[in-house]
């Protein structure tokens, strides 16, 4: 039974795995700019369905991650509508006779059907078109819904329960994306060895850690600019033995006292304790720790930047969403934060 299980498991994974990760950008650009114009996002659906688009309806009006003012997310799966309509006129007409009621143009009306051919959700969709608003779809890789709207969200799967779980993964995905898009913080992910600190290999003993003279005014002005400043660095001297997390928590708060005493502040520091030989997803130049400062700290990649001195810092950079400024020997981290900021003010 437990075998069986795990493949049930397995596939729901595999299903999600395979969603285009550029249909859910799409859409969640869609929402970014309809939400920025004043407009709204109604949803709809039938069944579990119907359950789906009042759950994500809810994390727009309510929130999904970040304390943020509240957005515009509405549902039409109400009962009393539903069963008004759907007595007086027919099934088929619930959600389009709300379409005609409340839509507008620039909005954008989003329709969750397992098969893509419910036939309410599809009527209502093209109100919405002649209404102006933008249509989005999520379905399974079938169907009429996806060929007729503007944005469409397919879930690769032919599966009723595989179609559910995927999209909900993928609104949540894209509830995320708005959301932090919208209202998240800019960062600096900073490395730290021969980026603000000299490297010395595996270094296990804070008095030999010395942080570069001009690092912390180079924070401060990072700090004074509104930016966070997150450490990212990977320490594999902790999975090779040589040192522990409570010398590896000494040189760091030697660090953050060394900015502190130049009028700065470290915002966080995330550090990969694995080797290569691992294969985590945390060490750089996998994003592990990226995202899991981006959780933390509701952050913007689109809007934050990546300092360091090699190449797997800036693949990293890539990968999380972030602009890359490498350092060498001959332009420092406190060059790089002065390219920053007049990035920032061009």
């Amino acid at each position: 039974m437990n075998d069986a299980i795990k493949a049930e498991l397995q596939r729901s994974a595999d299903t999600i795995a395979n969603i285009d990760p550029s249909q859910i950008r799409r859409a969640a650009d869609v929402l970014i700019e309809a939400f920025r114009n004043g407009n709204q996002a109604i949803f709809m659906g039938n069944g579990g369905s119907s359950a789906d688009a009042q759950h994500i309806a809810a994390e727009f009006s309510g929130r999904y991650m970040l304390e943020r003012p509240a957005l515009p997310g509405v549902c039409l799966s109400n009962i009393a509508p539903v069963t008004a309509i759907g007595n007086d006129y027919s099934y088929d007409l619930v959600f389009k006779r709300q379409v005609e009621g409340i839509c507008r143009k620039g909005d954008v009306v989003i329709g969750m059907s397992t098969s893509g051919n419910s036939k309410n959700v599809i009527l209502a969709m093209e109100a919405a078109k002649e209404r102006g608003a933008v249509t989005m779809s999520f379905t399974g890789d079938g169907g009429k819904l996806r060929e007729i709207v503007d944005v469409a969200v397919v879930i690769p799967s032919k599966e009723t329960p595989r179609i559910q779980e995927g999209y909900l993964c993928a609104c949540h995905t894209m509830c995320g994306i708005v959301e932090r898009e919208m209202f998240g913080q800019r960062a600096v992910f900073i490395d730290r060895d021969d980026t603000v600190a000299k490297d010395i290999p595996y270094c296990s003993d804070p008095d030999l850690f010395e942080v570069y003279d001009f690092v912390p005014a180079a924070i401060k002005r990072l700090n004074d600019a509104g930016f966070l400043v997150i450490i990212i660095t990977n320490q594999s001297g902790l999975g090779r033995g040589f040192f522990d997390e409570e010398t590896l928590g000494r040189i760091h708060d030697k660090l953050r006292r060394s900015v502190e005493a130049g009028g700065g502040h470290i915002d966080d520091i995330f550090f990969c304790p694995h080797t290569p030989e691992d294969h985590c997803s945390c060490r750089k130049p996998e994003i592990g720790m990226g995202l899991a400062a981006i959780a933390k700290h509701g952050i913007d990649p689109r809007r934050s930047f990546m300092i360091g001195d090699h190449e797997k810092d800036m693949e990293f950079g890539r990968r999380l969403g972030c602009r890359g400024i490498r350092v060498s020997r001959d332009f420092t981290f406190a060059d790089a934060v002065d390219e920053l900021l007049r990035t920032m003010d061009d």
